[in-house]
């Protein structure tokens, strides 16, 4: 309803509201804090996992249609706008009101979303600058490798470098010695990746930082990694702009225990838009 040119929700629309954002932060692995303040400014919140202290952030207004966004910094997907479920279709009015505070919530956040990734690249190149070349890691033993291949020691933890094709650094991926990982928090994700070698032939792109060097001592091709299935067709498209005439090999994970099996579904889709090749990893599949 509208009074005084203001849209008031119904009783009805509103209800469980809040349990719809609390459902919406976990699912992107949040942790909602005890009391959420829905005042459509840009809030701090922890995310899962060990080091997640504040990799988290949510915006909520609960006036008019609730309506707001999520971001889990770990993860590397991105600001996702969040708006209540109604039962009822929304009318002209409700939906411009809707719209208004979208569009100031969305110029809000990519204000802040600038000054706090101006402050990862300081804290990333501080950080790169000071670890150490690596010599041996836990990690590295889990997994069998012989090299860090350009890796970096920084206490006890291995430091990935997240490049852009211009090669500025914009974040970095913390390996712990319990084999958790996490990005640098702000640190941007999309378009950046860690490259392996110098492509002659073939250039193959992956997923994970292990993967990637596995694939490249076994077969001796250059490696890209993204990081993350989401960033696969991102930096394909960079690969393919850098190396138009290149055979491009996209190495899926097989995410076959994940509904959408999204490694296989977003390795398939970045194969596709660049005209390269998908390989899949054979093993026994373990029914659970």
């Amino acid at each position: 309803m509208v009074q005084n040119n203001k849209v008031t929700p119904t009783p009805q629309k509103t209800f469980g509201a809040l349990e719809q954002f609390k459902s919406a932060m976990l699912s992107r692995g949040l942790i909602p804090p005890a009391e959420l303040v829905a005042d459509g400014r840009i809030r701090r919140c922890d995310a899962e996992g060990k080091g997640g202290r504040g990799d988290g952030a949510y915006l909520l207004h609960l006036d008019g249609i609730p309506a707001g966004g999520l971001e889990n910094h770990r993860d590397g997907l991105g600001w996702q706008n969040w708006r209540a479920y109604t039962a009822w279709r929304l009318t002209p009015a409700e939906e411009a009101a809707n719209q208004e505070k979208v569009d100031t919530a969305r110029r809000e956040r990519d204000a802040e979303e600038g000054r706090l990734k101006t402050e990862a690249r300081a804290r990333a190149a501080r950080l790169w600058a000071e670890a150490s070349p690596c010599a041996s890691h836990s990690y590295l033993t889990i997994k069998g490798l012989s090299s860090a291949h350009g890796a970096r020691l920084h206490g006890d933890s291995l430091l990935i470098p997240l490049r852009d094709e211009t090669g500025v650094l914009h974040s970095i991926q913390f390996i712990y010695p319990d084999a958790q990982k996490r990005f640098l928090r702000n640190g941007r994700v999309k378009g950046c990746y860690f490259a392996i070698g110098k492509p002659t032939s073939a250039l193959c792109l992956c997923e994970g930082f292990a993967t990637g060097a596995t694939i490249f001592e076994v077969t001796g091709h250059a490696v890209t990694v993204a990081f993350d299935a989401g960033n696969l067709l991102a930096v394909a498209r960079l690969m393919r702009a850098k190396w138009p005439t290149l055979k491009i090999i996209i190495c899926a994970d097989d995410d076959f225990e994940t509904a959408g099996n999204p490694g296989l579904t977003k390795a398939t889709e970045a194969a596709r838009m660049i005209g390269g090749l998908l390989a899949l990893p054979s093993f026994k599949r373990t029914p659970t």
